[in-house]
């Protein structure tokens, strides 16, 4: 009966102490908390959507990318049906030209009726001094002043229809550009880098002026929105340093900088907090991805992926070694 008992308290000793170890082990191995300095939030990873659309109305006859595809910026992704513009181009272009010449015609009117006044003002000379020796009669001196009058009206005349033949050029020119300028915008461009997230239109179809025709996601521009409290949000500075981790990619810190802290407190959307923290006012925080690993990175982190973002209140806090899997 005694070995009995002797070896049930050995047992039990033997019991609690490897609880005791497991507990030490437990407490040593335990996840790392959140340090002060910092705060913490989850939300989604979000990317800056950007539509290819039309800015004049017309019959879409060509879109190359496929939902997926990589467009670069500035590329022709899709045409419209331009044949009644360059027809129009082509007569602007013509008139253009018949413009100037007319502009060549009264320019030489110009100088002939300079030609005029200078012959004019000759004679009118020359009949002063025969006036004065005699030898002439005054009516052909008035009807030489009459002369020299009228050629200086014909050149100023002249000058006037250079100045309006000038402006119909312009005119002409300026219809002709506008027509180059409406030609060029049946060329849809892409206006950013990015993968192409829907095909909104197909060949043959007849767009409105504003209509879409791809959506492109931006990946380079990509945020996540957090709320934060009011004794953390105050402590948080646009600029300030953050890091953000996607429950896909729980060993990737993606370096971000704070771009936006609301100036007003609002309730935090029931999707992201839990209802003790719902009832406490919040503020919207916005944390923007380093672009330049987002270049690096372009297919690993992609838009809707859920995650937390951390910001460091205290610039002068170390980053830990590890963020905590939980945000806490």
């Amino acid at each position: 009966m005694e070995r009995k008992r002797l070896r049930g308290i050995f047992l039990s000793g033997l019991f609690l102490a490897l609880l005791a170890g497991g507990s030490y082990y437990l407490y040593q191995h335990r996840p790392a908390g959140l340090p002060v300095g910092f705060a913490s939030g989850n939300g989604r990873f979000e990317a800056t959507e950007v539509d290819v659309a039309t800015k004049i109305a017309g019959r879409l006859v060509e879109l190359g990318p496929r939902e997926g595809d990589w467009v670069e910026a500035g590329s022709v992704v899709g045409r419209l049906d331009a044949d009644d513009l360059s027809a129009q181009l082509r007569a602007a272009e013509a008139q253009v030209v018949q413009a100037q010449k007319a502009v060549d015609e009264t320019r030489a009117g110009v100088r002939k009726s300079k030609a005029d006044a200078a012959l004019a003002g000759k004679t009118l000379k020359r009949s002063e001094e025969l006036v004065g020796r005699g030898f002439i009669s005054r009516n052909k001196l008035d009807s030489d002043q009459t002369g020299m009058e009228g050629a200086m009206a014909g050149m100023a005349q002249a000058s006037s229809r250079v100045a309006e033949a000038e402006a119909a050029v312009a005119t002409a020119q300026a219809r002709a550009d506008s027509l180059r300028a409406t030609l060029n915008d049946t060329s849809l461009k892409s206006p950013i880098a990015g993968r192409v997230l829907y095909r909104l239109a197909e060949p043959g179809e007849v767009l409105a002026a504003g209509g879409k025709a791809l959506t492109l996601v931006d990946l380079t521009d990509m945020y996540m929105t957090l709320y934060l409290p009011t004794e953390k949000a105050g402590q948080v500075a646009v600029g300030a340093e953050a890091r953000i981790v996607l429950d896909a990619l729980p060993g990737q810190a993606i370096p971000a900088k704070v771009s936006f802290v609301a100036a007003k407190a609002q309730f935090t959307p029931r999707e992201v907090e839990t209802r003790t923290e719902r009832e406490k006012l919040m503020f919207r925080v916005k944390v923007r991805a380093d672009p330049d690993w987002l270049s690096a990175h372009r297919d690993l982190a992609k838009g809707g992926m859920p995650g937390i973002a951390y910001v460091r209140l205290d610039p002068g806090a170390a980053w830990p070694a590890s963020l905590p899997a939980n945000g806490k």
